[in-house]
């Protein structure tokens, strides 16, 4: 009996009609579906109830509603569990979705049937120092972010490649990104597109005041340190755009490759190449549309 996670985006899927709908095709294929405490008491189904941590474990695969944005934070969660990780798009963009809800239950049959293959991505680890004294880990599947804040100067970030100086960057901030993320802030701010198959870093300047500042990519067997000079009280750190930390005066930070990966369930031979030619061509669809405001 496959054990299927159920995480949904309650403002996608608003009145969780998809989550009921799909604990019901799991049940009438012979699964076990698994929610989370929350989701258990929206439901009224406690029996299928578990914490967090004992949902991940427990899971064969969990199914993702949502978008991109919704992955992405799902990632950061249960990367470490190893549970593959099925998305199914109900947002704008899914380069990291594997299905459109038309073709969500083909889907389940061809997963429950064992039909698909794992596709690993690589994640981050950043880690926030102080007197080289750890203070805080966070993980991210696109790209850990040092940016100064609204009302901040520019920020001059002393930039090292392990212990190797790389460059000392006055810029608006500074990107690490996965291959993963070279899609998302990365690219908007002039780095490359790397297909995710590759283990690397990308390190890019955000609106840097110098002309020979570009991206740079890094072997993922290396780690970038990066050092706030100046007394700029104003520095956040933030993960895949969605977690947020203010840094303190003398903290540094550590970026390098994560000690496990996520997981993506994949059903069919779509090409990263296919991926990236059809998403590009809706954003510029988008972007060309007077009406999307």
């Amino acid at each position: 009996m496959k054990k299927v996670g159920i995480l949904p985006n309650i403002t996608k899927d608003k009145d969780m009609k998809l989550t009921k709908e799909i604990i019901n095709w799991i049940e009438k294929n012979n699964g076990q579906a698994l929610l989370n405490e929350i989701d258990g008491k929206r439901l009224d189904r406690c029996d299928l109830a578990y914490k967090n941590h004992e949902m991940y474990q427990k899971a064969d695969f969990i199914i993702v509603l949502g978008g991109d944005g919704t992955l992405l934070g799902v990632s950061r969660r249960i990367g470490k569990f190893s549970t593959p990780i099925f998305g199914v798009n109900l947002g704008r963009q899914g380069f990291l979705t594997e299905v459109e809800i038309n073709g969500l239950y083909p889907a389940l049959e061809n997963i429950m049937a064992g039909k698909y293959t794992i596709e690993k991505r690589m994640m981050l680890e950043a880690v926030v120092m102080n007197n080289n004294v750890p203070r805080d880990t966070f993980f991210a599947l696109n790209d850990v972010v040092i940016a100064k804040g609204a009302f901040a100067r520019i920020v001059r970030l002393k930039t090292y490649v392990d212990d190797k100086y790389l460059d000392t960057f006055p810029a608006d901030g500074l990107i690490v990104s996965s291959p993963t993320g070279s899609t998302a802030y990365s690219l908007s701010a002039g780095g490359p597109i790397v297909n995710p198959q590759n283990d690397l870093l990308i390190v890019t300047p955000i609106s840097p005041y110098t002309l020979h500042a570009r991206s740079i990519i890094v072997s993922e067997k290396e780690k970038i340190h990066i050092e706030v000079e100046g007394d700029n009280n104003e520095i956040i750190l933030t993960m895949d755009g969605q977690e947020g930390y203010i840094l303190e005066k003398g903290d540094s930070i550590l970026v390098g490759k994560a000690g496990f990966y996520a997981n993506f369930i994949r059903l069919n031979n779509r090409t990263f190449y296919d991926v990236l030619r059809n998403k590009l061509a809706e954003r510029s669809t988008i972007n060309n549309n007077q009406d999307y405001l």
